[in-house]
């Protein structure tokens, strides 16, 4: 090789690191922090009186209708047997209410997992978070009339094992470091697989299917979830989906050391949610 090429392939790779420097700057100082703006919240749901009331006068009226014609199955056995008065009603079942809960963020977690090579070793990177807000209304007497609010996460707070990686969240893959840009907003439409009745500390799996929308792009997915009732005070659960993220519009910086990447993401939650007073 002639001194000259040498110079020259030795500028060359010298312009490829800086070029790599520059943008590993670029996204260290754009990055800016995994610090929420303010803290997590989403749109709450309202336990509505007049649906209630409405609920409990129906359930009222089929209990007496029970109870009129429990009477009058007890006289007419009475009569039968010979006996001079029937016997006591049967007590009437009380009407129950659906039991509004608020995930607690201090007891919960959001994580993605995606895998990668890394410097030629496969691994699964999980991102996690919090930083989770959303109501859920539990109907125990008819858990397909069972309401999920908006379930909202900070993505800005999403943290990995690698700061670099952290930064390069924020500024290049989800751009949470801009305003716009901070939460991501699942949106439930429906419900399915709920059975006939809910007790507590039986676990329950079901389907919610919803909108996402990540850095502005919105898809509908599908979580599937297992959630149980601790106590009447408590409701624990946890939920999975898998996505494409190039669907929600997102492009991973090829970066050194760092290979195939993988397509899929899985989006799992860890939620608990304490039951909140009228």
């Amino acid at each position: 090789m002639s001194r000259r090429l040498g110079w020259i392939i030795l500028v060359l790779a010298l312009m490829a690191a800086s070029g790599v420097l520059s943008v590993l700057g670029f996204i260290w100082v754009t990055g800016g922090t995994a610090e929420p703006s303010a803290p997590i919240s989403a749109p709450t749901l309202a336990l509505t009186p007049a649906a209630d009331d409405a609920r409990v006068a129906a359930l009222s009226t089929q209990v007496a209708q029970l109870a009129a014609d429990n009477a009058a199955l007890q006289a007419t056995l009475a009569a039968s047997a010979g006996e001079s008065q029937a016997a006591a009603p049967t007590p009437e079942p009380a009407a129950t209410a659906p039991i509004l809960f608020r995930i607690t963020p201090d007891e919960s977690q959001v994580r993605f997992l995606i895998d990668e090579d890394l410097r030629g070793q496969r691994v699964t990177v999980v991102g996690a978070t919090n930083q989770v807000a959303g109501d859920i209304l539990v109907d125990t007497a008819a858990p397909a009339n069972s309401q999920v609010g908006v379930i909202r996460i900070n993505v800005r707070t999403l943290v990995t094992d690698e700061e670099n990686r952290n930064r390069a969240l924020r500024s290049r893959i989800l751009l949470s470091a801009e305003p716009q840009y901070e939460f991501s907003d699942f949106t439930p439409k429906a419900i399915s697989g709920m059975p006939e009745r809910v007790e507590v500390g039986q676990p329950v799996t079901f389907q919610i299917t919803g909108d996402l929308t990540l850095r502005g792009v919105t898809r509908e997915v599908t979580f599937e979830t297992t959630a149980a009732l601790v106590s009447p005070e408590r409701l624990e659960g946890q939920a999975q989906a898998t996505v494409l993220y190039r669907d929600f519009g997102l492009t991973i910086p090829a970066v050194p050391f760092v290979a195939n990447v993988a397509d899929e993401v899985r989006l799992e939650i860890d939620f608990v949610a304490l039951k909140m007073e009228a």
